[in-house]
């Protein structure tokens, strides 16, 4: 797989998050681990930065629920908006995860 297919592969798998759930860097990195050969939390997050913006960024989160670095007031905004259950600052991932399959 060549970068750029896998940052389409990435950004495909963020489309698909539903409404009100979340995923994490490290879920999508572990579900294209075998077809990419790849398996990097911090390069999904560099995929989402650099090209994000088109798709719904704020619904993937670290893996204990933290929101999108430096877009934390716009996440939290838009994740409540979804109904996606926040304590704090911090998604409650055990009732909003959302695992990609390929």
């Amino acid at each position: 797989m060549t970068p750029q297919e896998y940052v389409e592969e990435v950004l495909s798998l963020v489309e698909r998050i539903p409404e009100g759930r979340v995923t994490s860097y490290g879920a999508i990195a572990d579900a294209l681990t075998d077809r990419s050969g790849r398996n990097s939390p911090r390069q999904i997050g560099g995929i989402m930065s650099r090209h994000g913006g088109g798709v719904p960024w704020h619904r993937v989160v670290n893996s204990s629920g933290g929101l999108p670095p430096g877009h934390e007031q716009e996440a939290r905004a838009r994740l409540l908006a979804e109904g996606v259950p926040m304590r704090g600052e911090r998604v409650v991932m055990t009732k909003a995860f959302w695992t990609p399959v390929i």
